[in-house]
């Protein structure tokens, strides 16, 4: 067995022989110390302003301040803001619609203002009703949006204007979701609604398409999810104008924000807030505060007040 390696310590130090051309060295080096100690300060201290890095020292680049990311659309969504992180310009406190100077910064994937590219197919909607839950539909000019734009719920509700190569459009509600593998910038219309742009027999067209605020005569409504008590309940928007960002509900300590299920209900999975008051926020900041709604299950409580056109 071989054994480990150790390195020997002298046990005495050894002092070097000053030779007569290492004395001569010395001497030549305080001469040109002392000449050098002679000049007068401002030209010893000329280098101070500026630091060099050593040779082979790595510098970190930054970018520039003023550079700004310009808004891309592709059908590879564009880089878009968190919505959790970010808040709106103006929350509008109301009873009723309003105005608001927000820009949609609660908005998630799907930008307001922004064209997305992509491709339209076609399913059959039976009587409407799909992954949002709002029930059959009264208009059939409906879609599915696809799974990674779908966002767990949040567009459920949004109206979605999509233009064909040959100048058709139709504004359609997004009620479902179409499941991988639907790409993103992909959108699935009703039949109905795909036959407002194209011979049904094409199956798959490509599309330009843009979130929009339309006219719309009808109020919200708010449905309490079937099971729904003052133990645990969720709770539902229906027929808004612009996208729901947050919902919130009154607690004794204020307003509790509900966390939104992948089938468009806000939760309180422990009925903290179910059957209080309620205050849904849009993506533009615009805020409906809505009393009077009781826990009454699968029942359409229709309420006075929408979000403002925008």
């Amino acid at each position: 067995m071989s054994q480990p390696v150790r390195h020997s310590r002298s046990s005495s130090r050894r002092w070097p022989i000053v030779s007569a051309a290492a004395a001569g060295f010395f001497a030549v080096a305080i001469v040109g110390y002392l000449i050098v100690s002679s000049l007068p300060a401002s030209k010893a201290d000329a280098g101070r302003g500026a630091i060099t890095p050593a040779a082979g020292a790595k510098t970190l680049s930054l970018p520039a301040a003023s550079a700004t990311p310009t808004p891309v659309a592709a059908s590879a969504s564009p880089t878009r803001p968190s919505p959790t992180s970010a808040s709106p310009t103006k929350a509008l406190a109301t009873s009723g619609g309003g105005g608001s100077t927000g820009t949609g910064s609660l908005a998630g994937r799907i930008q307001p203002g922004v064209t997305y590219q992509g491709v339209a197919t076609e399913y059959s909607a039976a009587d409407g009703n799909g992954a949002c839950l709002f029930g059959p539909a009264a208009n059939m000019m409906i879609a599915a949006m696809n799974y990674t734009d779908y966002e767990s719920a949040k567009a459920c509700g949004d109206y979605v204007l999509v233009r064909a190569a040959n100048g058709a459009s139709i504004t359609v509600l997004i009620t479902n979701e179409c499941p991988l593998p639907c790409a993103p910038g992909q959108i699935d219309l009703s039949q109905q609604a795909f036959a407002k742009l194209a011979n049904p027999s094409a199956g798959r067209i490509p599309i330009s398409w843009k979130l929009v605020s339309p006219s719309l005569s009808n109020s919200i409504s708010i449905r309490y999810k079937s099971g729904s008590s003052q133990y645990w309940c969720g709770i539902q928007v229906i027929g808004h104008r612009n996208p729901v960002a947050r919902l919130e509900v009154r607690v004794s300590g204020g307003w509790r924000s509900l966390p939104r299920t992948d089938y468009n209900y806000f939760l309180a999975a422990d009925g903290a807030g179910c059957g209080s008051t309620i205050r849904v926020t849009d993506i533009y900041g615009q805020q409906l505060t809505i009393g009077g709604i009781s826990v009454s299950p699968d029942v359409v409580q229709p309420t006075s007040v929408q979000f403002a056109q925008h």
